[in-house]
């Protein structure tokens, strides 16, 4: 009688089992087989940079509209291709494409953003991206950042800057005055010449600023700070011409 009893108990949860795997298989086949109802892009835009919009990602999903995703089937629709697609553009950082349980396809978009522009005599603009990566610029939207230009800026949008030594160190300048307030508001242009070396511009006071190469930069801007914040006040704003960091413990104006 036990036997039984524990026979039929097993054959239940089989049951039962069979049933569950039953309705997920149906599930999912019913899932795969749906249509696209619609296609919702969301884009992470918090610094307002508008190189890119929903039209933009929907024509890079379609590739301008050789592809057919609002009311094609999910099976024949390959997720991962289509993001492939649209990380193609360069000012797009992030896609996550998915499919939600209203049969809807969700397009979460994260954005790079531009910290620099590099300006060439003898080839086109480029911008910098806060994580080192070269962009285009672009006709739709420009970013109001600090300006690159010298004999070096041609070289330094050939690759990504953290994809050389030399990069690297420039994209560490460039980080430390965008995380500075006062720097970011203050310093309009760096040039930048073949051997590294960097003069920057201001905003407002005429002098430039003989920086030399992209190092110490902590000890070179807290020279530069007391110049702007202790000097210039008792000397006069335009005073001095020029400005020179690239001694140890000195600070030469002249």
């Amino acid at each position: 009688m036990f036997k039984k009893l524990r026979l039929k108990k097993g054959v239940k949860v089989l049951l039962a089992s069979l049933g569950l795997i039953s309705v997920i298989g149906f599930t999912e086949s019913k899932q795969n087989g749906e249509t696209c109802k619609d296609v919702v892009i969301r884009i992470d835009n918090q610094h307002e940079n508008y190189f890119v919009n929903e039209q933009d990602v929907l024509s890079l999903m379609t590739s301008a509209g050789a592809h057919v995703v609002k009311g094609a089937s999910f099976r024949d629709l390959n997720l991962k291709e289509i993001e492939e697609r649209v990380k193609s553009d360069r000012f797009i950082k992030k896609a996550e494409i998915y499919k939600d349980l209203k049969g809807n396809m969700l397009v979460n978009i994260a954005l790079r953003r531009p910290f620099a522009r590099v300006v060439q005599n003898n080839g086109p603009d480029a911008y910098i991206a806060t994580d080192g990566a070269v962009l285009p610029v672009s006709d739709k939207f420009s970013s109001r950042v600090v300006l690159i230009t010298g004999k070096y800026a041609g070289q330094l949008v050939k690759n990504d800057l953290m994809e050389t030594d030399e990069g690297k160190k420039i994209f560490a300048m460039l980080k430390f005055i965008n995380d500075d307030e006062f720097w970011k508001a203050q310093i309009a242009q760096i040039d930048i010449d073949k051997k590294l070396n960097m003069t920057l511009y201001p905003q407002v006071t005429k002098q430039y600023v003989e920086f030399g190469q992209p190092e110490e930069l902590e000890e070179k801007f807290k020279k530069l700070e007391i110049f702007y914040k202790q000097i210039l006040p008792q000397k006069g704003w335009n005073t001095y011409d020029r400005v020179n960091l690239m001694y140890e413990g000195q600070i030469i104006a002249e």
